[in-house]
């Protein structure tokens, strides 16, 4: 019986080769909008800095060095000071984090570990829409319910026990009017609560889940597996997640300037009225004609601003290294 040949397979076309000159223009223009793109972005941050330090020169050559802890601020005698919007800046944005990371830590805590699946997408997406919220709304509601709510409820009880211990009770005292530098501290908790959280939720998810699931086998409690294995895993990118936080709250202005009362003094109570460098120059800079002193001054202010803002994030960005160096490196093992 005679076998029939076998069949031959047709060998596959190949695929129609593109123009290698159309390819190679195509990437020289992508590779130039891109390095124009990151050009441009260099051109306009060194732009900022330069117009603001030339801006502010006038002030910096009138005032030196003391323009950075004078508290005067006399737009009458032209003697200006940035010591009181520094305080003020500093003050409301360290209390805003001592409130608001614990929260942020319980929320992340809540969404990792112990929400269920049906809740852990509608309280991040709570979280994540309190984030998009415009700061003046913020401030519109810090103003017709927090300030009230201070001067009535909160403030009075504390003034009359706190406010009258020793060491701590100058914090607390003064009068009951609302505004002040607790009460914008309170606002930019509010605020920065939703950055903190959504990165803490989303390093915390990081964490192989054998390392949770080994402590579990061991008897360790939820709480101990956080404390002593994704605390421990997280911490850098955690304090990086704190500091871009902290750089939110140093620029702050229309919320804060509804709330903190603006007065351009120094408070040792945290009821006391104050300001910040964002909402002195909200306040000043459409008082300020061209080319005066006032002006140059809010300029100086605004960089000092800036530079404090860059500190703050080029600590954020070092503390955010050494974590994604450890985990190419382990990738890379």
């Amino acid at each position: 019986m005679q076998q029939a040949a076998p069949a031959t397979i047709a060998p596959a076309a190949a695929p129609p080769r593109q123009g290698g000159s159309t390819g190679a223009a195509g990437d020289t223009v992508f590779e130039l909008a891109c390095r124009l793109s990151g050009i441009l972005v260099l051109i306009l941050l060194g732009a900022i800095i330069v117009g603001l330090f030339m801006g502010g020169l006038p002030a910096f050559r009138a005032f030196g060095a003391t323009f950075l802890w004078s508290t005067e601020w006399d737009p009458v005698s032209e003697v200006f000071g940035a010591g009181v919007s520094i305080y003020g800046t500093l003050v409301t944005s360290v209390l805003a984090l001592l409130m608001a990371v614990p929260l942020a830590f319980g929320i992340a805590f809540f969404l990792t570990e112990l929400a269920p699946d049906w809740l852990r997408g509608p309280v991040g997406t709570a979280i994540e829409l309190l984030a998009a919220v415009p700061s003046i709304i913020y401030g519109m509601w810090g103003f017709t319910v927090i300030v009230p709510l201070m001067a009535t409820t909160i403030q009075p009880p504390i003034i009359d026990t706190i406010g009258e211990w020793p060491l701590i009770g100058p914090l607390f005292s003064g009068a009951p009017f609302g505004t002040g530098i607790l009460t914008a501290a309170i606002i930019l908790a509010i605020m920065v609560l939703p950055f903190i959280a959504a990165t803490m939720r989303d390093v915390f998810s990081t964490v192989p889940p054998v390392y949770k699931e080994s402590a579990y086998g061991l008897g360790c409690t939820t709480w101990e597996v956080v404390r002593n294995v994704v605390v421990p895993y997280t911490r850098v990118s955690v304090v990086g997640g704190i500091m871009l936080g902290l750089g939110r709250a140093l620029g702050e202005t229309m919320a804060v300037t509804f709330v903190i009362g603006n007065a351009n003094r120094i408070n040792t109570s945290l009821f006391g009225p104050g300001n910040t460098i964002a909402s002195l120059v909200a306040l000043e800079f459409p008082e300020s004609p061209a080319g005066s002193l006032k002006l140059a001054s809010l300029l100086a202010l605004g960089f000092l601003l800036f530079v404090i803002s860059f500190i703050v994030l080029a600590i954020s960005r070092l503390l955010l290294r050494p974590k994604a160096a450890g985990a190419k490196r382990a990738r890379n093992a």
